[in-house]
C-alpha cells in the first residue's frame, strides 16, 4: 500500500494477510481440470501472442465460494484492522448476491470486544477482507477486477485490490513484495492509486500518483496489473496509468522478490493517517466486486 500516504493502514492489511500464511485453511488440493474462459477475453502479451485464462470468479452464486476464497477473521488470525478494527466473517461484512461481492466495514456505535487468540481487545470498527492464499497463486501474467468503490466522499474509508506472496521467501513485508493493483481513498476520492512495494524502493517512484478515474466511488471499473519478471504495468479501464520497474535491494537481484506466487486479496476498512475518519465518514462503506480475472 501507499506507505509515503498511509503508514497505520498499510501495516494493518499487510501485516493482517500475512497472518493468512499462518493460520486458517491448508492450501486446496488439485482438483479435476476446470474449463476456464475469463468472459472469453484473450489479453494480448506485450511479447507477442495472447494470455490463457488461469482463474476466474463472477460471483454468480449465494455464498463466496470456499474452494477459491477465505475470509479474514481476527478471532481465528488474532491481527486487528488497524489500531482499533476487528476483520469478521458474517453475511453482514462478507455477501454474495446479484451477481456482486459485497465488502462492508462498519464504524460501530459502541466499543465492543474483538475476540482475538492472542488476547481479546476493544475495538470501534468492523472490517472484511477475502484472499486466495491456499487457493490460487500465481507468478507473472495479468491480473483483473471489476469493482465498485463506495460511495462516500468525506475521507476516512479506505478500499484495495492487491496481491500479496504466497509465502514470505524473501522475509517479511516488505522483503518479498506486495502489489496494489488498486488503493482508493475518500481523502482524494477522484484517484486510484498502483503500488509496488518492496525492499529499497523509492516510495515517490514505485507509487503512481496521476491515475484519475472518474466516478470511482460512484461506478464499475476495471483496475488490472501485467506482471512480467522486470516490469509491473498498471490498467484503470483499459488505459495504461502507471508502469513500474524493479531493482531489488541487495542480496535480492533480477526478478526477485517479484519471482514468487502471489495471491490475490480484496479489503474494505477504515483509514489512517492523512485518511483518518472524521465526524462526516459514513458509518458503513461497502465495496463491490462484479468479477476477478487472471491470464498467464
Amino acid at each position: 500500500m501507499i506507505r509515503a500516504r498511509i503508514i497505520g493502514t498499510l501495516v494493518a492489511a499487510s501485516a493482517a494477510l500475512a497472518t493468512m500464511t499462518i493460520v486458517g485453511a491448508e492450501p486446496t488440493a488439485a482438483g479435476p481440470p476446470t474449463r476456464l474462459s475469463c468472459g472469453g477475453e484473450k489479453p494480448l502479451k506485450v511479447t507477442g501472442g495472447k494470455y490463457a485464462c488461469s482463474f476466474e470468479e463472477d460471483f454468480n452464486g449465494t455464498s463466496l465460494d470456499s474452494t477459491k476464497w477465505m475470509v479474514q477473521d481476527t478471532a481465528l488470525s488474532g491481527m486487528p484492522a488497524g489500531t482499533d478494527g476487528c476483520y469478521v466473517n458474517n453475511a453482514d461484512h462478507v455477501k454474495v448476491a446479484d451477481g456482486v461481492l459485497s465488502l462492508t466495514s462498519r464504524i460501530q456505535p459502541e466499543p465492543f470486544t474483538c475476540k482475538s487468540p492472542y488476547g481479546d481487545f476493544q475495538a470501534t470498527k468492523t472490517t472484511s477482507t477475502v484472499a486466495s492464499w491456499g487457493k490460487f497463486a500465481q507468478t507473472y501474467g495479468r491480473f483483473d477486477f471489476r469493482a465498485k468503490f463506495p460511495v462516500a466522499t468525506a475521507p476516512g474509508v479506505h478500499s484495495a485490490l492487491w496481491l500479496y506472496p504466497q509465502d514470505q521467501t524473501y522475509g517479511g513485508w516488505p522483503k518479498s513484495g506486495e502489489i496494489d493493483v488498486a488503493e482508493w481513498f475518500t481523502g482524494d476520492p477522484t484517484t486510484v492509486y498502483p503500488s509496488v512495494h518492496y525492499e529499497g524502493e523509492d516510495p515517490f517512484s514505485s507509487t503512481g500518483f496521476n491515475c484519475p478515474v472518474p466516478g470511482a466511488d460512484s461506478g464499475f471499473h476495471r483496475y488490472g496489473v501485467e506482471w512480467t519478471p522486470t516490469v509491473m504495468r498498471f490498467f484503470y479501464d483499459g488505459n495504461l496509468c502507471f508502469s513500474h520497474s524493479w531493482t531489488p535491494e541487495a542480496p535480492l537481484t533480477g526478478s526477485q522478490p517479484f519471482d514468487k506466487p502471489f495471491y490475490l486479496v480484496m479489503t474494505q476498512v477504515f483509514g489512517s493517517g492523512w485518511n483518518l475518519p472524521t465526524a462526516s465518514t459514513p458509518t458503513t462503506a461497502t465495496m463491490q466486486v462484479d468479477w476477478v480475472r487472471v491470464w498467464r
